[in-house]
């Protein structure tokens, strides 16, 4: 497998590059408006056909590149079911698997940061966690009918209980890491590590974020897969 992390500093996204060596099928996960140029070059050189961009939730730090990249190689959009993205090609449910030549690519519900999440579990080795659980870290859920209990139920349920050496490679990063483990985040991971349920709603009703710098336009633009022009 071919597997690239890819990273927009403006906004500390992460985009995933999958694909298969054989087939030259890809698929790119979370891509990022401002990077469409970069990210279809490195489609060219590599000799890929991308298949899917796949979006973990409607972003509300960035404009999703998912129009753009249509427009450009005719690939599919791929929406979690329920989010209010009414131009998707597909929604995507939990347990739904999409094959990438012989990569499979499996969608796991994370609601909680957003009422319509989905992290992916690439040929069951590594998890795409999205917002829902970052390294030592998670997303926010005080906005986008976020709500931290779902969250904690989502991610202890869904994610906690894959295998401890599961490689997690979150939506962001904001401390310059880049992968780790779901054993890892279970011993270490501040928000999650120690906490009953409760607690984890109090810490995160009251972390008084402000809110992303984007959030007016990137929402309503993700709505319509990103196929609106950027605010000056």
């Amino acid at each position: 497998m071919l597997f690239r992390q890819l990273f927009d500093q403006d906004t500390w996204t992460y985009t995933y590059l999958i694909a298969d060596p054989q087939t030259r099928e890809a698929a790119l996960v979370d891509p990022v408006i401002e990077k469409v140029e970069r990210d279809f070059q490195l489609l060219k050189e590599l000799g890929l056909k991308l298949k899917f961009c796949i979006e973990t939730h409607v972003h509300a730090d960035h404009i999703t590149g998912t129009g753009k990249l249509r427009e450009l190689t005719n690939c599919e959009g791929i929406v979690p079911e329920n989010a209010q993205v009414s131009c998707a090609s597909r929604l995507i449910k939990h347990g739904d698997v999409l094959q990438v030549g012989n990569i499979k690519i499996q969608a796991i519900a994370t609601l909680g940061h957003t009422d319509s999440h989905m992290a992916y579990l690439v040929n069951g080795d590594r998890v795409l966690t999205g917002d829902a659980l970052f390294i030592r870290g998670c997303g926010r859920t005080d906005f986008q009918s976020g709500d931290p209990g779902t969250l904690y139920d989502f991610v202890t349920q869904n994610l906690f209980t894959l295998p401890d050496e599961t490689l997690v490679y979150p939506g962001h990063d904001y401390r310059g890491h880049t992968v780790s483990t779901i054993g890892e985040e279970k011993q270490w991971n501040p928000r999650f590590a120690g906490r009953t349920r409760d607690q984890f709603i109090e810490l995160m009703n009251n972390l008084n974020l402000p809110n992303p710098k984007k959030i007016m336009e990137a929402v309503p633009a993700n709505e319509q897969c990103g196929q609106v022009a950027i605010a000056s």
